[in-house]
């Protein structure tokens, strides 16, 4: 067991720092100067993933009656911002990739410093399985160091040395995409006897419930012509399993129901998150042909 959890921690550490790494390698500062030249677009983000979302996952928590574990992981999810799936779904017809890249990169970025307080705070405030409680300065330091350092240095890459950010990417891309595969699998093996428990349960109906008023958020909350608040609305969707996965090890010691829990929210808001993106894009696709 000690073997299995050493490897599930090794490769959901591989997963944080590709992930950040290959977003670095993808996004280019003339990007990040165009969105930001409108800054009321990541104002708005930052509040719909920062601030609504949170609140609507605690109260989503609390109108199904959830279980500590599954009340937890929960919040965790609606806490955490910038699933790089989101941008992602921003690929399909009509997406606005640019616009979706930046601001999923900007929401992880911030999102990994404010994540620790924003759980701890809610969790505090809920009285969680008599009062849980994260280590803020331990998490913020983890998630920063496993997410913005990759970042950063796969963007000074991308900057000094174009070509071969180009040809890393791929490979970033690659390994980012089979770790997370690698961990959601381990979430669903490990604790399988928990997930099955879960299936039919008011837990995953949770999780779908958060994607979709999350995604309604995103697109809320943005500005811009529909495919553009379509792409906002993905990015908002598809929460970052990161900064979760490193609260749910610091904090919880990997608890077998948390993650669980976690790992039938996270599945069922990418089950509901991604027909919704799909057909939005294909009505709003032809709208704009």
């Amino acid at each position: 067991m000690d073997t299995l959890q050493l490897l599930f921690n090794t490769v959901t550490v591989v997963f944080l720092a590709t992930t950040m790494f290959a977003a670095g390698l993808a996004t280019t500062l003339p990007a990040l100067r165009a969105v930001f030249a409108t800054p009321l677009l990541p104002l708005l983000a930052l509040l719909a993933n920062l601030v609504v979302i949170p609140l609507l996952g605690w109260g989503i928590a609390v109108l199904f009656g959830l279980s500590a574990a599954a009340f937890i992981a929960l919040v965790l999810a609606a806490s955490s911002p910038g699933g790089p799936f989101g941008a992602k779904l921003s690929m399909l017809k009509n997406g606005d990739v640019v616009a979706g890249t930046v601001i999923q990169v900007l929401l992880a970025a911030v999102g990994s410093l404010t994540f620790g307080l924003t759980a701890n705070g809610i969790l505090t405030l809920a009285e969680v399985g008599g009062g849980v409680s994260l280590d803020v300065a331990k998490l913020v330091r983890t998630v920063a160091i496993l997410q913005l350092v990759p970042f950063v240095v796969g963007l000074i890459l991308r900057h000094y040395a174009p070509l071969t950010a180009q040809l890393w990417h791929r490979a970033a891309a690659k390994a980012s995409t089979v770790t997370f595969m690698a961990v959601l699998a381990g979430m669903l093996l490990g604790n399988w006897q928990t997930v099955v428990t879960l299936l039919g349960s008011r837990t995953l109906l949770a999780g779908v419930v958060l994607a979709v008023v999350a995604f309604a958020v995103g697109m809320a909350l943005a500005t811009g012509p529909p495919p553009r608040r379509v792409t906002m609305g993905s990015v908002a969707a598809v929460r970052n399993a990161g900064p979760a996965l490193a609260a749910i090890g610091i904090a919880f010691d990997n608890d077998p129901a948390i993650l669980g829990a976690f790992a039938g929210v996270l599945l069922s808001g990418l089950a509901a998150a991604l027909p919704i993106a799909a057909v939005l894009s294909h009505t709003w696709g032809k709208g704009t042909a």
